[in-house]
C-alpha cells in the first residue's frame, strides 16, 4: 500500500463499491437482488435468496482477503525476497560485513571499483525495495480510467438507482428488457420486510470482519483450519473437482471416441476395405503373378507340359465328345 498508494485506494473504493458499503453503487445493485429474489413468487425465489445472500457474505470475504494479501503484510518480490528479510533482520551491520567479504574474494585489479559498484547496488536497493522488482505506480493511461471508474463506483449508484431499478426503469430500458404485464417485481421488491434490506450490509460487515480478523490479526488461521480440514480445504482448493469431472466424464469418453472411429473406423474398415484396401489387394496379387515370369526357358516349358497334360486328360474322360 505504500509503494502504491494511488492504485491501492482505488481498489479499495472498488471492494467498498463490489461488497455493498451504503450508498455506494454496489450497495443498491446488491440491495435490489436480493429483495427482488425474496419477493418473487416464482418456484425456488426463497433457495435463490439463501444462496446470493450466502454470496454476499463471501463476496465480501474474499474481496477483502485480496486487498490485505495484496497491500499489506512481507513483501513477497524478488527473487531474494527472503535473504533481503534474512538480512533486514541482522541489519546494516551484517550487510556491510557481507559487503566486505564479497569484495575481499573479488580480483586485486578490480576490487575496489567492485566494491564501489556493490555498495551503490546494495543501498540502490535498499532505498527503492528490491531492485528492479520494485512496485511502482502505473501511468496516467492506467490511472486516469481507474479514477473514472472509482468515481462511478462512488456515485453511480445514487445518480441511476431510479432511473435503472425504480419505477422509471421500465421507461429508462424501454425494449431492451421485456416487462410482462403481469410482472410487478419492480415495485414488489420495495415492500419487503426491514431484515432483508439490511441483510447485505450484515452479510457485508460479517466478510470484511472475518476476513480482517484471519489475514490481519491471525494469519496463521487460514493455515489452521486448512490442516484440520484437508478434505473440504482440498475439495474447495480444486474448484469442486469440476475439472477433473469434466475430464472424466466428457474429455476421457470423447477422445477414446475419437480413437474408435480412427483406429477401427477409418483405419480398418474404410482404409481395409475401400480404396486403400482394394488397391492394396491388387497390388498383393500383381506382386505373386510376377513372381511367375522367372525367365527360365524349362519353367515356361514346365508350364506348357501341364497343359498339355491337362488338355490330354479333359479329352480322354470325355470332354472331347
Amino acid at each position: 500500500a505504500k509503494h502504491i498508494p494511488v492504485t491501492f485506494w482505488m481498489m479499495t473504493i472498488g471492494t467498498f463499491a463490489l461488497t455493498g458499503l451504503p450508498l455506494m453503487a454496489g450497495f443498491f445493485s446488491k440491495d435490489a437482488i436480493i429483495e427482488a429474489a425474496f419477493a418473487s413468487q416464482r418456484p425456488g425465489a426463497l433457495y435463490a435468496f439463501l444462496l446470493i445472500v450466502i454470496a454476499a457474505g463471501l463476496t465480501s470475504f474474499y474481496s477483502w482477503r485480496l486487498v490485505y494479501l495484496t497491500f499489506f503484510g512481507k513483501p513477497r518480490w524478488g527473487h531474494d525476497a527472503e535473504a533481503a528479510h534474512a538480512h533486514a533482520d541482522h541489519g546494516h551491520a551484517s550487510h556491510a560485513h557481507a559487503s566486505r567479504a564479497h569484495a575481499s574474494h573479488a580480483n586485486d585489479h578490480h576490487s575496489h571499483d567492485h566494491k564501489h559498484d556493490h555498495d551503490h547496488d546494495h543501498a540502490h536497493a535498499h532505498a527503492h525495495g528490491h531492485g528492479a522488482h520494485q512496485p511502482h505506480e502505473s501511468p496516467a493511461v492506467m490511472l486516469i480510467p481507474l479514477f473514472a471508474l472509482a468515481l462511478g463506483a462512488v456515485f453511480a449508484g445514487l445518480l441511476f438507482k431510479d432511473r435503472f431499478i425504480g419505477d422509471a426503469g421500465a421507461q429508462f430500458w424501454k425494449s431492451a428488457l421485456f416487462y410482462a404485464s403481469s410482472n410487478t417485481i419492480l415495485t414488489d421488491f420495495h415492500n419487503v420486510p426491514g431484515f432483508v434490506a439490511l441483510i447485505a450490509t450484515i452479510m457485508m460487515s460479517l466478510g470484511f470482519v472475518l476476513a480482517t480478523y484471519m489475514y490481519v490479526f491471525s494469519p496463521q488461521t487460514p493455515g489452521r483450519i486448512a490442516q484440520r480440514h484437508q478434505l473440504v480445504y482440498k475439495f474447495l482448493l480444486n474448484k469442486w473437482y469440476f475439472d477433473e469431472l469434466y475430464d472424466r466424464v466428457f474429455v476421457r469418453p470423447a477422445f477414446w471416441l475419437g480413437r474408435l472411429f480412427w483406429k477401427s473406423g477409418d483405419g480398418r474398415i474404410i482404409d481395409g476395405f475401400g480404396p486403400d484396401g482394394v488397391s492394396a489387394r491388387v497390388l498383393d496379387a500383381a506382386g505373386r503373378v510376377v513372381r511367375l515370369q522367372t525367365g527360365f526357358v524349362y519353367h515356361y516349358a514346365f508350364t506348357m507340359l501341364i497343359g498339355v497334360a491337362a488338355l490330354i486328360t479333359w479329352y480322354l474322360l470325355g470332354g472331347g465328345h
